[in-house]
């Protein structure tokens, strides 16, 4: 499946160079749709908030190069695999959307074709871009990016704190005079708890040369990660934190004003303006005075295309010529508000929510999208509750996780 897959992306890859040759001599770019008359491109996303605004884009790049452009919600895992099995045969579309986490498993098979963008790589954030990256190449156009951000209830807490020792002294300042019943809740101890772990200095992989994510230097367990797990078990040995770890029950604490913080992302909105909390975001507190906020994951959406495309010409073009264009970005931003990867619109976006959140991901950290990671989550769960309930000390039961993924990532080569 690789062998294939890299001969047809090498043989893309020659195509391109040649019509870009073309279109520098001045041919008009409609000549790339030449014989391919009477086909569809085909487009897959796994949520339904973009099927109308890219139908819509669609009927702008048939204008144009004179080809339709079929939009179909299909299951993100669905994705992932016919991704996967298209170059021994299997149905698949020209390009899709993805979360760039998926990313890896489709470079390694050969599954998707680098994206080059060009001046318009300036457009765009630099994490967002930063996201679709790997081993030196571009393999997504940047839709959208989202992250957590450090919520705090204003009515309990109307200044936020600079450093996690100030957001303790005033939780349990609000819990001695019976004000809150904890701190806050843990929604998880990997994902949503980062914050806490970069915060010292925690990261999850090495990096090599290049700057791209090594799955043979797993750091879980290095001095940041270590601090930031014995702040969280100090917490929870405390009883300012709850032992169980629920995410649904950390949000209920927030929102019920039992807890005047939380660490969630923009999906938990709602619920919370429907209790009526009032709350606000900023960026998540340091490890000290002084210090950098600690940095939550970032995600980042966008659009691929496949290796197995038989047009992957046109599809490059709708990619490049069409999506990647402030006015399309914008439709796109309207269409689900999710905030956008192009640089000037995420400016232009005023309202309190988007600025607290952007606030709290200036420094996000881009997902790995290695497929190392797919090793990590277990481990890491594994070892905030060893930690929590007094089993292992943080620093033993991090390095069980570091022994735990070293042995899978080993068994897999």
């Amino acid at each position: 499946m690789r062998k294939n897959g890299l001969l047809l992306c090498m043989s893309v890859l020659l195509i391109l160079a040649c019509v870009t040759q073309v279109f520098a001599a001045g041919a008009d770019k409609k000549d790339a749709a030449t014989g391919a008359a009477g086909k569809t491109l085909t487009v897959w996303v796994y949520d339904n908030g973009r099927i109308d605004v890219l139908t819509e884009i669609g009927k702008q790049f048939q204008k144009k190069y004179g080809i339709p452009v079929q939009v179909s919600l299909v299951d993100l895992g669905q994705i992932r695999t016919q991704f996967l099995l298209a170059s021994g045969g299997a149905e698949c579309a020209d390009l899709a959307i993805i979360p760039h986490d998926n990313l890896g498993a489709l470079v390694e098979n050969a599954a998707v074709l680098p994206i080059n963008l060009g001046a318009k790589k300036k457009n765009y954030l630099a994490p967002a871009i930063e996201g679709f990256m790997y081993n030196g190449k571009l393999y997504g156009v940047p839709l959208a990016v989202e992250n957590i951000g450090f919520f705090r209830n204003t009515d309990l807490v109307p200044k936020a704190p600079a450093t996690w020792d100030e957001m303790v002294a005033i939780g349990t300042d609000l819990v001695k005079k019976g004000k809150c019943e904890v701190i806050m809740g843990f929604p998880d101890a990997t994902y949503n708890s980062y914050p806490f772990f970069t915060s010292f200095g925690g990261n999850i992989f090495g990096k090599n040369a290049d700057g791209s994510l090594s799955p043979d230097k797993i750091e879980i367990a290095n001095a940041g990660m270590v601090q930031g797990l014995e702040l969280m078990t100090s917490l929870v040995k405390k009883g300012l934190v709850p032992n169980a770890i629920d995410w649904d029950a950390a949000h209920v604490l927030f929102e019920s004003g039992k807890a005047p913080f939380i660490m969630t992302g923009p999906w938990a909105l709602n619920r919370f303006k429907t209790a009526g909390v009032h709350y606000a975001i900023t960026p998540f507190p340091a490890a000290k005075k002084g210090g950098k906020p600690g940095a939550p994951f970032l995600g980042v959406q966008g659009m691929i295309i496949s290796a197995s495309s038989k047009q992957a010409l046109l599809a490059q073009a709708f990619a490049v010529e069409v999506i990647a264009t402030e006015a399309s970005m914008q439709a796109i931003y309207k269409a689900e508000q999710r905030p956008s990867a192009w640089k000037s619109i995420s400016a232009s976006v005023k309202d309190a929510d988007s600025t607290g959140f952007a606030a709290a991901g200036v420094n996000a950290v881009p997902m790995p999208s290695i497929p190392a990671m797919g090793y990590v989550w277990d481990s890491w769960v594994s070892a905030a509750a060893l930690s929590f309930s007094g089993k292992k000390t943080p620093q033993d039961a991090l390095l069980n996780a570091k022994t735990q993924i070293e042995t899978q990532i080993k068994a897999k080569k």
